[in-house]
C-alpha cells in the first residue's frame, strides 16, 4: 500500500550522494497518526460487488530516516532498502532497518489493529492515508480502549503518536465525574420526600450533564446493554459525548451507573428540573454511587447524608442484655442490633424471621436495651390478634420483669386510661385498636409494635388506617409471611411503616406489581428488592438453627373412586364452563372471586363429599382421603407419634372427630371457637390427647406445640406461607425429635395443581425476600389448569 501521502522529504535520486560500502543500518523513528479515512466497503453477495463509501477510524504507520519518511509499503529506486540522506551538510546513503519496521507491526497488531489489506471485503480510496483499522465498523469501545491503553504504551516505547483533529473516538483525558444529590426542590408538599441526582462529568472546569446521554444508551440497548457490560471483555467501554468526543469508562463502573439511572428513571421519574427523582429512605443508591464513582465524587449536603448515609451501628448486644433474663442466641443478638440500627436511624422495619426463631424475644430485648440506655420515656404500643395477647404478657413478665406493662383488653380497659403513658408497654389487640383509635391518638409512643403484621395487609382495612393514625418515633412489623398472596401486601406494611416510601396503591401497581405479577419483569423485582432490603430482616431456621433435627416432607397421593370421582367430575365441568364465561365477560383480574368460588367446591370435596351443599352430594359417605387419614393416625399412634392435624374447614374436623371417636383415639380439638387456647395446648403438651386437630386459622400462629414431631395437612392450598407457619407448631425452638411432614393430596385433582402454585406463590416471596426467584402471573392457561379432568384411574 502506498503512503507516500504523508511524507515529508522524498527519496533523493542524485548521484551526488557518497556510496560506502560500510552503509550503516538507521533505526528509524516510528510515526503514527490517527486519522479519519475513507475506504471503500464491499457488500455485495460474493458474486455482484456492491461498493460503499464509509469513514472509518483508520491508522496512518510511517517510519522516519533522519527526515525522511517512508510509508510500510515503500521501497527504494533499486528496490535494496537504502535511502540517501543529509546529515551535517554532507550526502550520505543509509539502510532502513528492516528488522525495527518489522517489530513495530508487530507491536502495533498486538493491540488490536488489522492492516487494511487483510481486509476482503475493503478497498482504499486513493486519497486516504489509511494502513491499519482498529475495527472495520467503527466499534467506539475498542476506538476508545486503543486510545486509552495502546496509545500510552506506544508513547512509552518511543513512537510519536498524533490525533488528528477529526478522528472519530476523541477520547476526553481529563474528565472528572460528580453526582450531585439535594433535597427536592420543585416547592412541592412533597419535597421533603424526594431527592434530586443530578449525574455528569467536569471536563476543564466546565460540567457536562450525563443523564440525556445514559437514558439514551438505555432506550437503545435496555436490559442488554447492561448484560453485555457484564459480560464483555472490554477494559473500557465509549461514552459518546456529542461531535467526536466520547468518555472511557470501565465497563462495571457503567453498568452500576446505568442500572442507578433506568431503576430511578422508570420508576420515579424525573423532576422538573430535569434530574431524577430519588426517594428518601432509599439510602442503597448513595451507596452504589459511591462505589461507583468513589467517595469523593458524590457531593450531598449534611442533610441529605444524614439521611441517605446508614446509621451508626450501636454497640454490639452481649448475649445477656442487662434487665433480660434470656440468653440470646448468635442471630438474635444480630436481629436486637438490627432493631436498634432501625430506631436510630428513624424508620421503620420489618422483621420477618420464620416462624419458630424467637420474634417476640428479640423485641423484648430490643426494648430492655432502648429503657437501659435511656431512650425509652414513651410506652411502647404492641398490637397483637386477640390470641396472642396473653402470649405477649407472659413472655414480658418472664424475660423483662423490669418492663412495666399493661393489657388493654375487656369491657373494663377504659377505667385504665390514665395508667398509660406511666407504663413501659401497652399491649391492644387489633379489633379493640379501631375501636378505640381517638385515644390511642392522643399519646405520643416510643414505638409501635405491630404483631401477625399480615393482618394490616389490606390496606382499606379499618385495622390499617387505625394503626396509620398512631404517632410513633419508630415502627416496627413482625412478621413471618410479610407477602401472603400478592406483592400489594408488602406495600400496605411499608405504608404504614414509612408512609409514602414505595407511593401510593395506584403507582406500585402501575410500577411493581404489574410488571413483576403479571409481565414477569425480574428487574422490576430486583428493584424493588433493593429498595426493600434495608429495612427487611428475615432468617431462616435452616439457616440458623443448625441444631434443630431433621424435617422430611412428603406427599401422600390418594385416588378417587365411585361416587366421590363423580361428584367431583360433575361439579368441575360446570364450574369450568361457568368460569370461562366470567372471565371472558370479565377478565382474568375482575373474575377471582368467581374462581376461588368454584375452587372451593372442588377442594371440600376432595376433603369429603359431605362438605359440598349440593343436592347430588347426598348420601355419598365414602370419603377417600378421611379413611387413609384414619388408617395413618392408627398406623403412626402405634409407633408412639404426637400428631397435628390441620385443615382449612372446621366442618372437616367435626368429621375427623367422629373418626378418631369410633376407633377410640383421644384427640383434642383447636378452632376459633374455643376461647382458652393456651389451655388446650397445655393440656397437649403434658401429654393428654395423642393428636390435635387445629384449624388453619386459628392455629396457625402463635401455639408451641414442640411435643408434636409429626405434622398432618388434610387439605393443602395455595398460601404456602399460612400452611408453613402451621407446619412451624412443631418445628421450632425446642424441638428435639425428627418432624415428619405429610400432604395428604388427590391425584390429579385441583389440590395437585395448586401444589405447582404453591411453589410459585413461594418463589415470588423468597424472590423479594431474599434476593432470587420469579414472579407469578395467573393466566388463562393457569386456570384452564386448575379445572383440568380427573386422569384415568
Amino acid at each position: 500500500m502506498n503512503s507516500t501521502a504523508v511524507a515529508e522529504v522524498s527519496i533523493a535520486k542524485t548521484p551526488a550522494f557518497t556510496a560506502r560500502e560500510d552503509m550503516e543500518v538507521v533505526p528509524p523513528v516510528v510515526h503514527l497518526g490517527l486519522v479519519r479515512g475513507t475506504v471503500l466497503i464491499d457488500a455485495g453477495d460474493g458474486y455482484v460487488s456492491d461498493f460503499r463509501e464509509a469513514q472509518v477510524a483508520a491508522l496512518s504507520l510511517v517510519f522516519d530516516y533522519e527526515g525522511v519518511r517512508v510509508g510500510i509499503d515503500e521501497v527504494s529506486d533499486d528496490g535494496t532498502g537504502r535511502l540517501d540522506v543529509v546529515r551535517g551538510g554532507v550526502p550520505v546513503r543509509i539502510v532502513r532497518d528492516r528488522v525495527a519496521e518489522a517489530a513495530a507491526q508487530r507491536l502495533l497488531e498486538r493491540f488490536g489493529p488489522v492492516e487494511v489489506s487483510c481486509y476482503e471485503e475493503c478497498v482504499e480510496l486513493s486519497d486516504s492515508a489509511v494502513d491499519y483499522l482498529i475495527d472495520l465498523e467503527g466499534d467506539p469501545d475498542a476506538l476508545a480502549e486503543f486510545s486509552v491503553h495502546a496509545v500510552p504504551q506506544l508513547r512509552a516505547a518511543g513512537w510519536q503518536v498524533e490525533i488528528a483533529g477529526d478522528y472519530p473516538c476523541q477520547v476526553v483525558e481529563t474528565a472528572r465525574w460528580f453526582a450531585s444529590v439535594e433535597p427536592g426542590g420543585d416547592g412541592g408538599e412533597d419535597d421533603t420526600t424526594w431527592f434530586e441526582l443530578e449525574l455528569g462529568v467536569e471536563i476543564d472546569g466546565e460540567r457536562v450533564d450525563l443523564l440525556p446521554i445514559l437514558l439514551e444508551v438505555l432506550e437503545g440497548a435496555g436490559a442488554r446493554s447492561l448484560e453485555s457490560l457484564s459480560k464483555t471483555s472490554r477494559r473500557v467501554t465509549a461514552l459518546s459525548l456529542g461531535g467526536n468526543r466520547c468518555l472511557a469508562v470501565p465497563p462495571e463502573r457503567l453498568r452500576m451507573v446505568l442500572q442507578i439511572v433506568r431503576e430511578l428513571y422508570d420508576v420515579d421519574g424525573m423532576s422538573s428540573r430535569g434530574r431524577l427523582c430519588v426517594p428518601h429512605a432509599s439510602r442503597g443508591y448513595f451507596e452504589d454511587l459511591e462505589c461507583a464513582l468513589g467517595i469523593d465524587a458524590v457531593d450531598a449536603c449534611d442533610a441529605v447524608r444524614a439521611t441517605f448515609c446508614a446509621p451508626v451501628t450501636p454497640c454490639e448486644v452481649p448475649q445477656r442484655p442487662l434487665g433480660l433474663e434470656a440468653t440470646l442466641r448468635p442471630y438474635q443478638q444480630a436481629g436486637v442490633q438490627w432493631l436498634l440500627s432501625i430506631r436510630e436511624g428513624g424508620g421503620g422495619g420489618i422483621l420477618a424471621d420464620d416462624m419458630g426463631l424467637g420474634k417476640t424475644l428479640q423485641t423484648i430485648a430490643w426494648l430492655v436495651c432502648e429503657k437501659t440506655a435511656g431512650r425509652l420515656h414513651q410506652p411502647t404500643l404492641i398490637v397483637a390478634p386477640t390470641s396472642l395477647i396473653q402470649n405477649w404478657r407472659r413472655e414480658i413478665q418472664r424475660f423483662a420483669p423490669g418492663l412495666s406493662l399493661i393489657v388493654m383488653h375487656g369491657p373494663r380497659r377504659h377505667a385504665r386510661w390514665h395508667e398509660l403513658e406511666a407504663k413501659n408497654i401497652i399491649i391492644t389487640t387489633y379489633p379493640l385498636l379501631v375501636r378505640d383509635i381517638n385515644a390511642y391518638a392522643k399519646i405520643r409512643f416510643h414505638s409501635l409494635v405491630l404483631d401477625e403484621a399480615q393482618m394490616i395487609k389490606n390496606a382499606r382495612s379499618q385495622a390499617h388506617q387505625a394503626v396509620r393514625v398512631i404517632d410513633a418515633e419508630s415502627r416496627l412489623c413482625l412478621s413471618g409471611t410479610p407477602i401472603e398472596n400478592n406483592l400489594e401486601e408488602l406495600r400496605a406494611l411499608f405504608d404504614v411503616l414509612m408512609p409514602g416510601f414505595l407511593g401510593d396503591a395506584g403507582s406500585f401497581r402501575t410500577r411493581f406489581r404489574l410488571p413483576i405479577e403479571r409481565l414477569g419483569q425480574n428487574d422490576r423485582l430486583e428493584t424493588l428488592r433493593r429498595r426493600v432490603a434495608p429495612f427487611v430482616l428475615r432468617r431462616l431456621k435452616d439457616e440458623v438453627l443448625t441444631e434443630l433435627p431433621p424435617k422430611t416432607e412428603s406427599v401422600r397421593t390418594i385416588q378417587l373412586v365411585g361416587a366421590q370421582r363423580e361428584l367431583y367430575e360433575s361439579i368441575r365441568m360446570a364450574a369450568h364452563a361457568s368460569v370461562r364465561g366470567v372471565v371472558r365477560k370479565k377478565g382474568i383480574a375482575a373474575a377471582t372471586v368467581d374462581i376461588l368460588g368454584a375452587l372451593m367446591k372442588l377442594r371440600q370435596v376432595c376433603c369429603d363429599s359431605r362438605l359440598v351443599p349440593v343436592d347430588a352430594a347426598r348420601g355419598i359417605e365414602d370419603s377417600a382421603k378421611l379413611d387413609m387419614l384414619i388408617d395413618m393416625i392408627l398406623e403412626l399412634k402405634a409407633q408412639g407419634r404426637r400428631m397435628l392435624v390441620f385443615s382449612q374447614f372446621t366442618s372437616m374436623m367435626e368429621l375427623i372427630s367422629d373418626a378418631l371417636k369410633t376407633q377410640g383415639v383421644d384427640h383434642l380439638s383447636l378452632t376459633g371457637a374455643i376461647r382458652d387456647r393456651q389451655g388446650l395446648v397445655d393440656a397437649f403438651e403434658s401429654g393428654r390427647g395423642d393428636v390435635f386437630l387445629i384449624s388453619l386459622k386459628a392455629g396457625g400462629t402463635g401455639l408451641n406445640l414442640t411435643s408434636a414431631d409429626t405434622v398432618i395437612h388434610y387439605d393443602p392450598w395455595w398460601n404456602p406461607a399460612a400452611q408453613n407457619q402451621a407446619t412451624d407448631r412443631a418445628y421450632r425452638m425446642g424441638q428435639r425429635k425428627p418432624v415428619f411432614v405429610y400432604n395428604l393430596i388427590v391425584a390429579g385433582s385441583v389440590e395437585e395443581k395448586m401444589m405447582a402454585l404453591q411453589r410459585r406463590k413461594a418463589s415470588l416471596a423468597e424472590g423479594l425476600l431474599a434476593g432470587c426467584g420469579e414472579s407469578l402471573p395467573l393466566s388463562e392457561s393457569d386456570v384452564e389448569d386448575l379445572f383440568g379432568s380427573l386422569p384415568e384411574s
